[in-house]
């Protein structure tokens, strides 16, 4: 299913809305990255596939803008760690 994602750059966020529910992931941007920070959807939207697709959406963005990725969001981690062979982004593994 392809979801319309939005970057929310004054709440640091790309989410998502389906059936009225908002899913999001949260970030922070340091030199030269982004932190993702929290992977948030609510359950009435759980286990539809919305926290992957976002990620997926976030993980593009940083690519193509060149950003480290810090996944300090244990889902963001999970996700990565189940596509690394399709992924191609940089992790800094040093923050």
């Amino acid at each position: 299913m392809k979801r319309l994602i939005i970057h929310r750059e004054a709440l640091k966020r790309f989410e998502t809305e389906e059936e009225g529910f908002i899913g999001y992931v949260q970030y922070e941007l340091y030199e030269g990255g982004i932190d993702l920070t929290h992977t948030i959807v609510p359950k009435q939207i759980e286990g539809r596939g919305v926290a992957a697709s976002i990620v997926a959406f976030v993980l593009d963005y940083a690519r193509e803008k060149g950003l480290r990725v810090k996944p300090s969001c244990s889902y963001v981690r999970t996700y990565i760690e189940r596509h690394k062979e399709q992924l191609k982004i940089t992790l800094n593994d040093r923050l």
